[in-house]
């Protein structure tokens, strides 16, 4: 016990923190000190997990036409234009204003030459002058390399990709095979949506590797267990048990390890009681450790090593 207990004001602050395993051991033993012993802080505590209970049950569906218009907005946004439904976007030479007038901005600041910087300005009108689709045709211009000639003219070298929509059943291998692809891809959205839907078609024997792939490699925690609710079926499989304890031993994602350890331990294990002894004796999180400890008990083995 600390002689030390925090105040009700700062433990308040806390508690959202303490709750999902943001906090270092020192003051996560501090927060439940606290809260052993101030019943107020304790209601406060219990009032966090209600909350955080309501939101895991409520699986709100945004319309599709809606998710289209943000990821068309937030595409936008990368590309420099304005969202769509915005007010109309500016023409290329009030864009070339704008343009050159932020990059002179910081020009003391970052010792850019002026040339780089008018370089940079030419090539972004060149570029919204030159591959600015037509309203609707979906065509996608990724500027890679910008070369004036000195006459006044510029030769830019971009690619350009088209949007098009495939449709077609979850047992069709082609959409099987850009369900995978999106899942092992650079875009963290595509990734949890195609993890979600391919989570329930684990006995693929491709699925069943992005999945593993997923929990072992992704760097979105989110789809991370999404893949592990997928692997739950398969979670005996001999590979699957060894992918599973070293996500166990490295994943920085205290929910991510409680899934794991629930994962693992639903099949007695001999093998994985060493595993369970050093999260009870080193894991960060304090829920973590508690449900080792329970795991170590249900199966009758020690709690500590020795």
């Amino acid at each position: 016990m600390s002689g030390n207990l925090m105040n009700c004001d700062a433990v308040l602050h806390l508690i959202p923190l303490y709750f999902y395993g943001e906090l270092a051991p020192p003051r996560e033993d501090e927060v439940e000190e606290h809260l052993h012993a101030c019943p107020s802080c304790a209601r406060e505590m219990e009032r966090q997990r209600a909350l955080a209970a309501a939101i895991a049950a409520r699986q709100t569906e945004p319309p599709a036409a809606f998710l289209a218009e943000c990821r068309g907005g937030l595409m936008a946004a990368i590309g420099g234009a304005a969202p769509r439904g915005a007010t109309p976007a500016p023409g290329p030479w009030k864009l070339f204003l704008e343009a050159v007038a932020r990059s002179f901005a910081g020009l003391e600041r970052l010792r850019v030459p002026v040339g780089a910087v008018a370089l940079v300005a030419i090539g972004f009108v060149g570029a919204r002058l030159t591959t600015q689709p037509r309203a609707g045709d979906g065509v996608f211009p990724i500027v890679r390399s910008i070369q004036p000639d000195g006459s006044g003219r510029v030769q830019i070298s971009l690619d350009e990709t088209q949007r098009r929509v495939v449709s077609g059943r979850l047992d069709d291998q082609n959409i099987q095979q850009l369900l995978v692809a999106a899942a092992l891809g650079d875009n963290p959205s595509a990734r949890l949506e195609s993890v979600g839907v391919l989570k329930d078609r684990a006995e693929s024997s491709p699925v069943r590797d992005a999945l593993l792939n997923a929990v072992a490699r992704d760097s979105n925690s989110a789809v991370r267990l999404k893949a592990l609710e997928g692997l739950k079926r398969l979670a005996d499989e001999p590979d699957v048990r060894k992918t599973l304890v070293q996500v166990l031993q490295t994943d920085e994602n205290p929910a991510v390890r409680l899934r794991v350890v629930d994962l693992l331990v639903a099949r007695r294990d001999d093998a994985l009681t060493g595993v369970l002894q050093n999260l009870v004796e080193r894991d960060n999180n304090s829920y973590v450790r508690l449900k080792s400890e329970q795991a170590l008990k249900a199966i009758n083995a020690s709690i500590g090593t020795f």
